[in-house]
């Protein structure tokens, strides 16, 4: 099983000490992580209640900038987002930094893309909070325009363009490696349908189980291009989740492809705490 750490640009790395966020990349790659994950809210509701995802004070890093610091520092570590919410973006402004830092890392950079779900950040941000599913298909499909075509040119719902183009294209192609999020039948479906993979965020045994149902189901309902290899699984458990071999050994029999894990609030909030939690994980999961 694939191992993955989730907060690489929040909390502790969030704190605006690019030092602690090599440090951390650094030792990941040498403790044998496969990837490092970042979160994204661009802005969070001053007075904290679900769904926000944690209070306004909460430090959190632009995505793409430490992505791309990472990329400096280290060689064979996997770059991912975990995950970005492609309508809050203008989309080939989204496909020019998902490009750019594909190339940099040299084709290390797998998109995680999702609908979004919190309101006051959509309205903060000035986007629309209504038919977030269709218009991320529809900039997903824009995106994929310029990245491949010769001489792109779109014409979808919700935008359109002719006669531009974008340099340089990413490492990866013809796309880099799409990972769905979200917890309904429709991001199955899109999972399923579009997806190189399928992102669950801080589920329970329950919650996992349930999802996998759901991307079964889905695999049912639409096809799946023969271009797209086996949907891959990435599942980041709750931090409450104790993760000994019985749990381990199920997560594999239920099908996860990859752990992406979210360390403990004392440990991520800690730089130090960090380190020793990110030394020492391969050696006990794996």
């Amino acid at each position: 099983m694939k191992l993955g750490l989730f907060g690489i640009n929040t909390d502790a790395c969030g704190g605006g000490d690019p030092d602690l966020i090599v440090r951390v990349a650094v030792a990941a790659e040498a403790a044998g992580w496969e990837s490092v994950w970042t979160g994204e809210h661009y802005v969070l509701p001053t007075e904290y209640a679900p769904p926000s995802p944690a209070p306004g004070d909460t430090p959190m890093l632009d995505p793409f900038v430490v992505l791309g610091i990472i990329a400096s520092h280290t060689s064979t570590l996997l770059l991912g987002t975990g995950v970005t919410v492609v309508p809050l973006h203008q989309p080939l402004a989204l496909a020019k930094r998902v490009a750019s830092l594909d190339v940099l890392s040299r084709g290390r950079f797998l998109f995680g893309v999702g609908v979004g779900y919190l309101e006051p950040e959509f309205r903060a941000l000035e986007a629309p909070f209504d038919r977030r599913g269709r218009r991320l298909m529809d900039q997903l499909a824009a995106m994929q325009a310029v990245w491949t075509d010769e001489a792109p040119s779109f014409q979808g719902q919700f935008l359109s363009f002719d006669g531009v183009r974008a340099e340089p294209r990413p490492l990866q192609r013809p796309t880099p490696p799409l990972h769905f999020g979200g917890y309904v039948p429709h991001s199955f479906r899109r999972a399923v349908q579009h997806g190189h993979g399928w992102y669950g965020f801080a589920l329970d045994l329950p919650g996992i189980e349930h999802c996998l149902a759901g991307l079964r189901a889905a695999a049912s309902e639409v096809e799946r291009p023969g271009s797209l290899p086996p949907l891959e699984i990435s599942v980041t458990p709750h931090p409450r989740l104790e993760l000994d071999k019985a749990t381990l050994d199920q997560l594999a029999e239920l099908g996860v492809d990859r752990l992406i894990l979210l360390p403990r609030w004392r440990r991520r909030s800690d730089g130090e705490e960090l380190l020793r939690f990110v030394a020492e994980s391969p050696g006990q999961l794996l």
